[in-house]
């Protein structure tokens, strides 16, 4: 695989705001506060040394075989997550350093609420408004940044358990709430049934919800198109193998939706084998008219920061500076966060 390193490029100046959509809690807080979070509440990790933690914790510069490996990654950080203490702590810290490290004065935080209750010990509300209430803090510690929660269903859990998540992302939809997720593993073998949760996102969309999907980083191109009609999300959360079926491609980009590309995470992960390749993909999704905007999927855990994943992108010719900073605009554009108070 091509080394991320080898194609980058500077792009924005150093004070440009930008905008992170795509991230995960799981994947973007500080491995010191993850530490220390888990030692402040007894979370036992599994190793005895921080710097063993470091790596168990991160993804390896050479990638993983898939998506698997990153969901073992994830059970680890959200257990050490689940407390609505640890929650805040996280949020707040992935919105105060996004700002500091890179300012980024929009960003949308996404996390599962139902995977950080101790399987059910702790009531969701309480995480969600712990959640809600780092948003609140890190707005008047950092006036600049407008910041939103998105609530992750999950395709592991049952249709009754993701129609509570979408229940309390409408339920705390004016404190911070500002859209719904699905992502997690896919069904194997078989399909996932997205129609069956086609009434409780259309009444995330009648509370005026965001609505956002994980799909077409693994499995077959034509789910995008099912996701499309079935869930009618605003945007999509990878989506890069749309770039193997025009047809489907042409679907998205004539019901408007954005896509989330994460190209650090798409190498990491072996969506692409190489730079090439993810720039080829990128590039001929733009050429038939997709909207994209870029993220990290989880800075901590992929080793990037949102600046190089443009530095990345200009480097492969995937954009110039120009379209960078277009895609960069279209980020805030269509963020659910609300407009900074």
């Amino acid at each position: 695989m091509t080394r991320i390193s080898e194609v980058s490029a500077d792009v924005f100046d150093p004070t440009e705001p930008l905008a992170e959509l795509h991230t995960h809690l799981g994947g973007s807080v500080p491995t010191h506060i993850l530490w220390e979070i888990a030692h402040a509440t007894g979370v036992a990790t599994g190793v005895g040394d921080y710097w063993e933690f470091e790596a168990r914790v991160a993804v390896p510069d050479e990638g993983v075989d898939g998506l698997d490996p990153l969901d073992d990654i994830y059970h680890l950080t959200e257990r050490i997550q689940s407390s609505p203490d640890a929650v805040e702590r996280a949020v707040h810290a992935l919105i105060s350093g996004g700002y500091r490290k890179q300012r980024i004065t929009t960003v949308e935080v996404r996390f599962n609420p139902a995977k950080r209750n101790r399987s059910a010990e702790i009531d969701l509300d309480h995480v969600v408004l712990a959640a809600c209430r780092a948003v609140d803090r890190a707005a008047i510690e950092y006036p600049a940044v407008r910041a939103g929660v998105v609530l992750m269903c999950d395709r592991t859990f049952s249709p009754e358990l993701n129609e509570i998540i979408v229940d309390k992302a409408i339920r705390w939809s004016d404190r911070g709430v500002v859209g719904i997720d699905l992502g997690g593993p896919r069904p194997h073998p078989g399909r996932y049934d997205y129609a069956g949760h086609a009434a409780s996102f259309a009444e995330a969309h009648a509370a005026d919800v965001g609505v956002t999907v994980h799909c077409g980083e693994d499995g077959d191109p034509d789910e995008i198109g099912e996701v499309v009609e079935a869930l009618r999300p605003h945007r999509i959360g990878h989506g890069v193998l749309a770039h193997r079926d025009r047809s489907v491609l042409q679907t998205v980009i004539d019901a408007g939706v954005v896509f989330e590309w994460c190209p650090t995470s798409n190498l990491r992960t072996g969506v692409f084998d190489s730079v090439d390749e993810l720039s080829d993909a990128y590039g001929s999704m733009l050429a038939a008219g997709a909207r994209a905007t870029v993220s990290t999927d989880g800075p901590e855990m992929m080793r990037t920061q949102l600046r190089d994943e443009y530095a990345l992108l200009v480097g492969a010719g995937v954009f110039d500076a120009d379209a960078a900073r277009a895609a960069n605009a279209l980020a805030h554009d269509v963020s659910f966060a609300p407009p900074v108070r």
